[in-house]
């Protein structure tokens, strides 16, 4: 939907009705790259119309304004250039829930909602668990957890404070603000006293540094790098949490840690050679990758 395309031959009969943009878009971005062209069309449209997604298929005739159409102009345009359609957008959905996302924050994950239903199942049997949740980033761990826990209390951390202040919003959003404190500081140091948790959570920065260059370009040049990179091999954070999550869990208690689709045995072996774990495990996300170490605390 660009200039050109508006003042061709065939423009001038054909209105920019809603189907007819969504089809150009979609047409567009794949050419550019994006692997899910027509979902990101459809996205984008919805939040330049200010409706529902599934509203466009009930106005699918409709003609665009022009200011509209200028606002998806802008869009497609940074869209094609790789721009993530979340921080395009200014939210994902994670867990059933809707999350403000910036550029400060990583785009949550259906792979990460392996580690929530994990913790979720483990907190179940506990009476007022008591959760950690390292490198909150959006807050969307943290808050998925306060909004589907009763009596929980979750204290989150992370270094970045442009990160915490949207995890504040995003708990309030969900008035799940009485549950989390936000806590800022470097993993562990964010912490006052001696406090001891039921659960220490966390999805740490796990890809290897060599592999950062790699990434597709919407995560490489958009993302935060704080929240990637994972040093040499990508566990240099896991293994600082490994260090000190021992000392902040009650016996009894679990550490769940995201990790990449390639670190499962690596990371087994590390819980291992602390001795202060037990019943370690691997599980797997839904295409069936390692996603989440789980071990509990002797």
């Amino acid at each position: 939907m660009n200039a050109d395309a508006q003042r061709s031959p065939a423009s001038a009969d054909q209105p920019w009705t809603v189907g007819r943009v969504i089809d150009w878009t979609t047409g567009h971005l794949k050419k550019h790259g994006s692997e899910t062209p027509r979902l990101d069309a459809e996205i984008l449209l919805a939040h330049a119309r200010s409706c529902p997604r599934i509203q466009l298929y009930t106005h699918y005739d409709e003609v665009l304004d022009d200011k509209t159409r200028g606002v998806m102009r802008e869009l497609v345009t940074r869209r094609a250039r790789a721009e993530p359609v979340a921080y395009l957008v200014g939210h994902r959905e994670f867990y059933g829930l809707d999350f403000r996302v910036t550029p400060n924050v990583l785009i949550p994950r259906p792979d990460t909602e392996t580690l929530v239903l994990e913790l979720l199942t483990l907190a179940a049997d506990i009476e007022c668990p008591r959760i950690l949740e390292l490198c909150t980033g959006s807050g969307c761990i943290a808050v998925s957890a306060a909004v589907n826990l009763n009596d929980v209390q979750i204290v989150a951390t992370d270094i970045d404070n442009d990160a915490l202040n949207i995890a504040v919003e995003n708990a309030k959003a969900h008035a799940a603000g009485a549950k989390i404190t936000f806590r800022q500081g470097d993993l562990f140091d964010a912490l006052e006293g001696d406090q001891a948790f039921d659960f220490v959570v966390a999805n740490p920065p796990y890809v290897p540094d060599e592999e950062l260059e790699e990434l597709d370009a919407d995560v490489r040049d958009h993302e935060p790098r704080l929240a990637l990179a994972g040093g040499d091999d990508g566990l240099d954070v896991t293994r600082r949490i490994l260090s000190g999550a021992g000392d902040r869990l009650k016996s009894g208690g679990y550490l769940l840690l995201e990790i990449g689709a390639e670190q499962g045995n690596v990371v087994t072996e590390l819980l291992e050679a602390t001795g202060a774990y037990g019943e370690i495990r691997i599980v797997t996300d839904l295409a069936r990758r390692p996603r989440v170490a789980v071990a509990k605390r002797i």
